[in-house]
């Protein structure tokens, strides 16, 4: 993408800060966005499942003597799609998650 974002700078920028810190970015960037929808779609993307991973993890983290398995490879798989999403938006690709990317996608108004 090399169009601009609403907020100033370009949109591959805006889209990788959307997954920098996880949910909370995504929050940020989705609600200062206004025109861009590559933008959007990853601010939104990285919100829904980062906020699972993290709602989902935490139960899943307190179970006696498995937890910390859950928590482990649930870490391991989040910290892989935190930087597989940040390369992909700055590469300026639309890459869509499992099961979330396609939800994201179809609440992004053209």
């Amino acid at each position: 993408m090399n169009g601009k974002s609403s907020l100033n700078m370009s949109e591959n920028h805006a889209a990788l800060i959307a997954y920098l810190f996880g949910w909370l970015s995504g929050l940020i960037i989705l609600l200062l966005e206004k025109e861009s929808r590559f933008v959007r779609f990853h601010a939104l993307q990285s919100l829904i499942f980062f906020g699972a991973m993290t709602l989902i993890l935490g139960i899943l983290g307190r179970l006696p003597r498995i937890g910390w398995v859950f928590a482990l490879v649930g870490g391991i798989a989040t910290f892989g799609f935190w930087i597989i999403g940040m390369i992909k938006a700055y590469q300026g690709e639309l890459y869509r998650f499992p099961i979330v990317g396609d939800f994201a996608a179809s609440q992004i108004k053209e």
